[in-house]
């Protein structure tokens, strides 16, 4: 399906969620809409693979009035009842193949006929395939999943009837219009990623939690897939792990894979602190075909560092990345306690301020980047010129020439703020000692819209071939040596060293002056032919 038809899909499936919601809250009603769709992904793959697995055993061809006599709402569902000794291998070789089961019972379209015929189970048997596809589906169990669907929350309904027939109402019109258009199952990828944006757009400041932009994000993509020494000669052959440390909805790293191909990149990590988000990371991963196997996503605090795999005190033993992006919450105030300065993610930088963490989450994604790595993270611009404790920070990370570039990007661009962020990229791997900045912050580099900019893809055209020159671009490109920025006070401020403001024209006036004695010999002259005219006609002459 073309890209205007993925974008229909997805704007058909937003009226859907506007139109059923009713009084729920839209983040409330987000979760059972992507899960819906999740599962219908999920459903449709399994059919698709099974179909292949069992070749002409596969019992597409029975007939319509058999399927009903057997109350089976898909084929898998007839080999089941007429297979029972063979779906234990039959299963095995599922898993084996794309990595998960999906019991019949449990399969979107039997599903969808319960909610046709306004089935009272409907209920019980999504309560049940929740659970299912949380704890027996996959090999690797994905406990909690769906944590944040409640069925019997009174938002759906104040009886168990009620909720019922809503869900049956909500999931005939998805499966109504999700056939309208056909769709497969990359299409329910693009969709899935069209909805998280426009709830995210609908959700204002709490969208910061989850969403980054399309554009911004394929920036900072495009960036960190870039050869390390010689980002001119293009991507990498391979990344071995990628990280986001707050990862958010996912969005980011599937970039990345996007940018580096499905088996460009060996494994991909997230970290997320709220548990909504960090189910949503995990259906929108597999929901883009990344199998269980190929991602790990962990519900926990970057800051605190709970996470096992990160906590490797032993340099030899380090788990590193070589590609880090990220988009953590802008100047998030945290508790760092007495001995969070001897944290080895700190070590030798200093501890960020209560008042705003960024520098910390900085910190930590630098402390994992491999030696041939690059980083690619989203900071408030306070960064660049803040005192006190972030000024030691910035000091040592200029002083060991961690900072590669800093880009400057338009002001309201995120949900969650208003204010114009920048995107700081980081290498241990760097031969030369100066920072580029880049200024893409003026108006001819992005497009105003009622509620949000928007940066085009000309724009982001612009920030890339520009990084990976390097070469100086009047009013928005420029290298700057690391002896310049000291004598500035290791003040960082993209506009002391890339300024937008316009040179004046110079005037010649000489030359001026030598048009203006044009201008008045042809003023002379035409009066004096105008004269004549009204001498001939007996009129007064023109003084």
């Amino acid at each position: 399906m073309v890209a205007n038809n993925q974008n229909k899909l997805g704007k058909v499936l937003w009226s859907v969620a506007n139109e059923l919601r009713g009084a729920m809250m839209a983040d409330d009603f987000r979760d059972y809409m992507l899960s819906f769709l999740f599962w219908k992904y999920l459903s449709d793959n399994y059919l698709k693979a099974a179909k292949k697995e069992l070749g002409s055993d596969y019992p597409d061809n029975t007939p319509e009035y058999v399927m009903q006599q057997l109350k089976a709402a898909t084929y898998l569902q007839v080999w089941y009842n007429e297979n029972p000794n063979d779906t234990f291998l039959f299963e095995k070789q599922m898993r084996r193949k794309i990595h998960y089961v999906i019991k019949p019972q449990y399969l979107w379209d039997n599903v969808v006929e319960l909610a046709r015929t306004q089935n009272g189970d409907l209920l019980g048997i999504l309560q049940d395939g929740f659970k299912y596809i949380e704890n027996e589906s996959f090999e690797s169990s994905f406990k909690g999943l769906f944590s944040e669907i409640n069925l019997s929350s009174e938002k759906l309904g104040k009886s168990y009837t009620e909720r019922n027939a809503l869900l049956c109402k909500v999931i005939k019109t998805i499966a109504d219009k999700l056939a309208e258009l056909s769709t497969d199952n990359d299409d329910l990828g693009d969709a899935y990623e069209y909805l998280i944006g426009q709830f995210a757009a609908g959700s204002g400041q709490k969208a910061g939690e989850f969403y980054t932009p399309q554009m911004v994000s394929t920036i900072l993509s495009k960036i960190v897939t870039l050869d390390c020494q010689d980002p001119q000669s293009g991507k990498k052959k391979k990344i071995d792990k990628v990280l986001d440390f707050a990862c958010g909805s996912g969005s980011l790293l599937l970039n990345v894979r996007k940018e580096m191909g499905d088996n460009g990149i060996g494994k991909i990590y997230g970290q997320e602190k709220n548990i909504t988000t960090y189910n949503l990371a995990r259906m929108n991963m597999l929901l883009h075909g990344v199998k269980d196997t190929e991602f790990d996503i962990h519900h926990g605090d970057t800051l605190v560092n709970d996470w096992d795999i990160l906590n490797e005190e032993n340099p030899a033993r380090k788990m590193t990345f070589d590609a880090i992006v990220a988009n953590p919450p802008f100047s998030l105030r945290w508790d760092p306690k007495e001995e969070t300065a001897k944290d080895f993610r700190f070590n030798g930088f200093g501890v960020a301020p209560k008042s705003a963490a960024d520098f910390a989450f900085l910190l930590h994604g630098l402390h994992f980047l491999s030696d041939g790595g690059t980083m690619a993270i989203i900071l408030p611009h306070g960064v660049l010129f803040r005192g006190g404790k972030e000024e030691t920070i910035r000091k040592e990370l200029i002083h060991k020439d961690y900072i590669d570039a800093i880009i400057g990007l338009p002001a309201n661009l995120f949900y969650s703020t208003g204010i114009p962020v920048c995107i700081i990229v980081l290498k241990k791997c760097r031969k030369n000692d100066k920072i580029l900045f880049i200024n893409a912050s003026s108006e001819e580099h992005y497009e105003k819209g009622k509620r949000q900019n928007y940066l085009r893809e000309e724009d982001v055209d612009d920030i890339i071939k520009a990084y990976k020159s390097r070469a100086t671009i009047s009013r928005y490109a420029r290298e700057v040596s690391l002896k310049e920025i000291k004598e500035n006070g290791y003040n960082l401020n993209i506009t002391r060293y890339v300024n937008l403001s316009k040179d004046e024209e110079i005037i010649d006036l000489k030359k001026v002056s030598e048009q203006l004695d044009e201008i008045e010999k042809e003023i002379i002259k035409a009066r004096d032919l105008h004269n004549k005219f009204l001498e001939e006609l007996g009129l007064p002459k023109l003084k």
